[in-house]
């Protein structure tokens, strides 16, 4: 091969000329081990961001990273296993409601997700709010856990995509986020180096969510499914609303009593409406399910006869945790503050700051503003009116539970900007805007 230099390559991608995937490997192995500096990779980053890497290239620079580190072997599960990830939004919960559900319809789901940071929440603090549950499996547990039971959640106990880690904290000082090829890299990466064969994208589009429009979430939901295919795993994304907390609880135990309930059959709504949606792709992808129809009836199956809580108990206990909680939501942590944030007139609830109800969330301990901070399970923020949804003058907006005076005050103070009620009623926002495959 013979001999590049950084500088030539940052100054093609300058001129807007198409990277060869030798190239995109060359700076990837080279930032990864520290051969190349970081103001060469600030200097290439932004090149990539002003003349947008096209799908090859971002194919390359995907597989790149996905190679930087280890990649998750997961041979040794039997039959095809299923991956579902969402691009983070406010009452998120629908891995929880939907692990359970498919696994009890037969598909293995070999899930490695995040925690929580910034306003948008985290799987795997949501399930350590269960009493006793460990995320925290090995390679070798995780994989008999989905071998026996059929589901197993866990952090990244590997190290997947150092090249990710170090690309994402440079990006985020140096003004090159928000770039659509450069986000589905990174995404994708995560995905591919966690082994699984189908995965299901879910893309937040509106207030709540990264991407604020419904153009830049459809494009980065299609250079996504695109990656994923040109890696050779099934890829289908949707397109979701996150322009209000998607489920009603804002807060680690209370969002998984929300999901569990949801899971017993015994709540409807939004929250409920995604998971099956990402649940039925799952099924078809994962050749459980031959239409999405034949999907859905399997999933409403589960619901009715108890297989999907059944499941729900055995994922809890595989893990370390007390299945009893699942039935008793008393043996969750309790806080011991509450208030209320009434409406301030009669009408229609036309807005809800979904990033700032997150952030409040934050405030009272649910969420991390620090990568160290430790978290209050129990605290939280239940929604209780919809976009759409009449209001009365000194009904209940926001349902608060705190574990100290003073951040209840302080949330119940920030939350007074978080509604909007007009006169006239607002429609109710689509769901889902689209489905990518």
């Amino acid at each position: 091969m013979m001999h590049m230099h950084m500088t030539d390559i940052i100054i093609k991608k300058r001129n807007g000329e198409e990277l060869t995937p030798g190239e995109i490997t060359f700076f990837v192995e080279g930032y990864t081990s520290g051969d190349v500096p970081d103001y060469q990779a600030a200097a290439f980053l932004m090149a990539c961001f002003f003349n947008e890497l096209n799908d090859a290239e971002t194919k390359a620079l995907t597989e790149a990273m996905t190679h930087s580190g280890d990649v998750a072997d997961l041979s040794a599960i039997h039959g095809i296993k299923g991956d579902k990830h969402s691009t983070g939004g406010v009452a998120d919960t629908t891995t929880l409601v939907l692990a359970p559900l498919v696994a009890a319809c037969g598909l293995k789901l070999a899930k490695m997700s995040g925690r929580g940071l910034g306003h948008t929440g985290g799987t795997l603090d949501k399930m350590e709010s269960i009493p006793g549950v460990t995320t925290t499996l090995t390679m070798e547990d995780f994989i008999k856990q989905v071998n026996e039971i059929g589901v197993a959640v866990m952090g990244q106990t590997m190290t997947v995509c150092p090249a990710d880690k170090k690309m994402y904290a440079l990006r985020d000082v140096t003004g090159t986020v928000d770039s659509i090829p450069l986000i589905a890299s990174s995404i994708m990466s995560k995905k591919l180096a966690s082994g699984a064969d189908v995965i299901v994208l879910d893309v937040k589009t509106g207030s709540g969510a990264f991407m604020k429009t419904l153009d830049e979430a459809t494009r980065l939901a299609e250079v996504m499914v695109e990656t994923g295919k040109r890696a050779g795993k099934r890829t289908v994304a949707l397109v979701s609303d996150m322009n209000q907390p998607l489920g009603q609880a804002v807060g680690n135990g209370m969002e998984v009593m929300e999901a569990i309930e949801i899971v017993r059959g015994e709540r409807e709504g939004d929250l409920k409406d995604v998971a099956m949606e990402l649940a039925s792709h799952l099924l078809v992808l994962g050749e459980i399910a031959d239409s999405k129809k034949t999907a859905r009836e399997m999933l409403d199956r589960a619901i009715k006869d108890g297989s999907g809580i059944k499941k729900m108990k055995e994922l809890v206990q595989a893990q370390g945790g007390n299945p009893a909680a699942v039935d008793d939501f008393s043996l969750f942590e309790q806080p011991s503050e509450y208030g209320e944030y009434l409406a301030k007139s009669d009408g229609y609830i036309a807005g809800i700051a979904t990033e700032m109800v997150g952030h409040t969330s934050v405030i009272l301990g649910a969420g991390r503003a620090k990568k160290d901070d430790a978290i209050d399970f129990s605290v939280g923020i239940w929604v209780d009116k919809r976009l759409g949804d009449p209001v009365k003058k000194g009904e209940a907006v926001f349902k608060v539970y705190a574990n100290d005076k003073n951040k209840l005050d302080e949330a119940l103070a920030i939350l007074d900007n978080a509604v909007t009620i007009t006169d006239t009623p607002q429609g109710k926002p689509k769901l889902i805007y689209a489905v990518i495959d």
